[in-house]
């Protein structure tokens, strides 16, 4: 079993950088950031798969938002600039032990949650 512990949310004007963080405890091969807003489904973001190195995202961040990671710490960074009144949500952390998802932003399709950081953007 996987832990998944996500921090550095908060609260930000429009235009304004976060830099959420999300470690986890054991070997995991793919990780994503998803988002929830309420009333809405959960949404990928962003995600990146360790063994290649390859990282993709949703359009509506493409651009603004960086997914990154750190092996030596074993944590994923999303980089949040340019924020939008519309990126406020809960931001989760996700992963799972295969080397490749081909529907990276299908929250099924991930073993491993973490418990959510929220993000809030005003205007």
């Amino acid at each position: 079993q996987v832990q998944l512990a996500e921090s550095g949310g908060g609260s930000v004007q429009a235009g304004g950088s976060l830099r959420l963080s999300c470690v986890a405890s054991g070997s995991v091969n793919c990780m994503g950031w998803f988002r929830q807003a309420p009333g809405k489904e959960r949404e990928g973001v962003a995600h990146l798969n360790i063994g290649g190195g390859g990282t993709y995202y949703a359009d509506s961040v493409k651009g603004r938002f960086i997914i990154s990671r750190d092996n030596a710490k074993n944590t994923v960074y999303l980089q949040m600039n340019s924020l939008k009144p519309e990126d406020t949500a809960m931001y989760y952390c996700a992963a799972d032990r295969r080397a490749f998802i081909a529907t990276m932003f299908d929250p099924g399709e991930y073993n491993y949650w973490g418990q959510g950081t929220q993000v809030t953007v005003s205007s």
